[in-house]
């Protein structure tokens, strides 16, 4: 007999901000076996279930996961529901609808030798106090090698598409034509269909067969050409991507300029009218003052941080939402779009800003509504393959002496007016610019976030901050 806690801590596989990331060589079927076994021991005693449903993205190691995770199930003699390749919130989505756990295989936006497991109660995203359950949980299990062959049932992807094509008529997208940049994303099969059902001309974009690590948060400069190529030669209105399991957005205006996926929140829940936000400290302060919301409250970053906030939140306002600054929208109430109730999805969704966006733009251009908001730009990038713990001696160095560091990073003339330490190192200077470093969740990075007054002076803070950084030569 194996014991889950045993066998977790010997992967070396953890949990980052958004589920449980390694290197696909960790996720052996035991390993499989044991998130699985340890999950289902650590929410068993407060809800009631029988079956358990279980998604993949398009990363060539997710069905062999997803088959190791499905035998473990079968093992505790529940039935496994096997949604095939689908998004993640459309994963969620329906587990919530149909009160039974899930069980998402995907990386997200890290490299494809990687993946990960989400983990989902009835109720929705786990939180982190679940996290520490499962890691720590003394579930005996068996191994096996025996792994089940897995009949894919369409209900979620069918139930996903509805949720946003039921909510407007056909007209409400005729005449926009639409660029879905598809790669290898899990929800490449659905979004035409949901831009289709409400009158959009839809232009198809670099179908990929290998698997693309597209993020969201730094977007490379190989993608940021392609979408004004792609805007000039298709006379687009809008363009359309995710990141690998469709739960942040990536998308761009009429001239193919990638909207920041703080923005996208922002114009998303102002469409809504929600009223109080939970949005990460890495957020653009503009979120603020644009003064469209009644509260917003600030978070570590990360789904769970946010979600968390939701329960405060409920208690003084009927709607609220948050979002991230990787585009993720994640939408804590139900609420009333067009007469139809959008029922509460707190995980991170793609569609709904994208969707939510298109209809303030029905009368007049994205560039335009973006325009309309206070001048305040943001910019953010990372170095890969950076250990975690050169990150943190880093950083801890510099909460010591912030006005030494950031004469380090080549900003001598410039001073540290504050530091918030909610996640990572956030500078605030004494010119407004704010310089926020973060070792990421989920993988050996470390990103630098940056603000300022204007789109250059945020691209050169980042920049020049993690050009510097890979210079210090630590003891």
């Amino acid at each position: 007999m194996l014991i889950s806690s045993n066998v977790i801590k010997s992967s070396g596989i953890q949990f980052g901000t958004s589920g449980a990331r390694g290197l696909v060589t960790q996720f052996d079927p035991d390993v499989c076996a044991a998130f699985t076994h340890a999950f289902i021991t650590s929410i068993k005693a407060n809800f009631l279930f029988t079956r358990v449903a279980i998604a993949i993205d398009n990363r060539p190691s997710s069905p062999d996961i997803a088959k190791a995770c499905a035998a473990a199930l079968n093992q505790l003699g529940l039935e496994v529901i096997y949604y095939g390749v689908v998004p993640t919130p459309a994963l969620a989505f329906i587990a919530m609808q149909e009160d039974i756990p899930a069980i998402m295989v995907t990386g997200s936006h890290i490299p494809f030798d990687r993946n990960g497991l989400k983990f989902y109660r009835p109720d929705g995203e786990i939180t982190k106090s679940d996290e520490n359950a499962i890691i720590n949980s003394s579930a005996m299990f068996e191994c096996t090698n025996d792994l089940p062959l897995l009949d894919v049932n369409t209900k979620a992807a069918v139930t996903y598409i509805k949720r946003y094509t039921d909510l407007y008529d056909e007209s409400l997208l005729a005449g926009k034509r639409i660029g879905v940049y598809e790669h290898s994303s899990a929800g490449r099969d659905l979004y035409t269909d949901i831009f289709a059902s409400l009158g959009a001309e839809v232009i198809p974009l670099e179908r990929s067969d290998e698997f693309v690590p597209i993020d969201t948060e730094a977007v490379s400069a190989e993608d940021t050409a392609k979408a004004k190529k792609w805007s000039l030669e298709y006379n687009l209105d809008f363009i359309f991507s995710t990141d690998g399991d469709g739960d942040r957005p990536l998308v761009a205006d009429e001239n193919g300029n990638w909207l920041r996926g703080d923005i996208l929140g922002l114009l998303c829940a102002n469409a809504l009218n929600v009223q109080s936000l939970a949005v990460p400290v890495s957020c653009n302060t503009i979120i603020e003052s644009s003064n469209f919301f009644n509260y917003v409250a600030r978070t570590k970053i990360g789904s769970p941080y946010v979600i968390a906030e939701f329960d405060l939140l409920s208690k003084d306002y009927s709607s609220f939402a948050g979002f991230e600054a990787n585009g993720g929208f994640l939408l804590g109430s139900d609420i009333y779009v067009n007469s139809h109730c959008v029922k509460a999805l707190p995980t991170r969704d793609a569609v709904l800003p994208a969707l939510m966006l298109l209809v303030a733009a029905k009368n007049k251009s994205i560039s335009e509504l973006v325009d309309c908001l206070p001048s305040r730009s943001t910019h953010s990038d990372r170095i890969q393959n950076f250990p975690t713990e050169i990150s943190l001696e880093i950083l801890n160095d510099a909460k010591a002496n912030p006005n030494d560091f950031l004469s380090l990073l080549g900003f001598p003339s410039y001073s540290v007016e504050l530091i918030d330490m909610t996640d990572g190192l956030r500078l605030m200077l004494d010119n407004g610019d704010i310089i926020h470093f973060r070792p990421s969740g989920n993988a050996p990075e470390l990103r630098c976030y940056a603000e300022s007054s204007s789109y250059d002076q945020a691209v050169l803070l980042v920049s020049q901050s993690l050009q510097s950084i890979q210079n210090i030569n630590l003891p």
